[in-house]
């Protein structure tokens, strides 16, 4: 297997998350591929900028995924993905047409995690979503 890692994150404007939807309609938590020298903090802030437009800042490492699968052209990979909770003033999620995103949209914890597809992802969200009640309360986090 070809090792490959990732970072994004569960990005959080006024208690809602952002997420993207690719062309072929499915809904995605921002994420990217590590680069050369870089960390993960700085992959994540980086691609969640690169795919979403927004400038957001990581406030703690929730956690990974792991999963296995084919290229195209057959290579077999173990994908690792790291995932930060993040927080963002910007209101405007602009999706990056050339990362094969056709809409962005910021929807409250329960909407978002009925939208997006891969259960890795929902894990993510309702880690996030605990740690806003935790840290905020019930009350602050629907006014937050």
């Amino acid at each position: 297997y070809m090792e490959e890692i990732s970072a994004g994150g569960v990005v959080i404007n006024n208690g809602n998350v952002a997420v993207l939807k690719k062309f072929r309609s499915e809904w995605v938590l921002p994420k990217g591929r590590v680069e050369k020298g870089e960390s993960l903090e700085q992959t994540a802030i980086r691609e969640v900028f690169e795919e979403s437009g927004l400038r957001a800042e990581i406030v703690k490492y929730i956690g990974y995924v792991k999963y296995k699968y084919r290229h195209m052209d057959g290579t077999k990979v173990l994908k690792t993905v790291h995932y930060f909770y993040m927080v963002t003033k910007d209101n405007n999620i602009i999706p990056q047409r050339e990362e094969g995103f056709a809409e962005g949209d910021f929807m409250n914890p329960d909407k978002a995690l009925r939208y997006v597809r891969h259960s890795a992802e929902k894990n993510m969200i309702k880690t996030a979503k605990s740690y806003i009640e935790k840290r905020w309360g019930y009350e602050l986090f629907i006014w937050y």
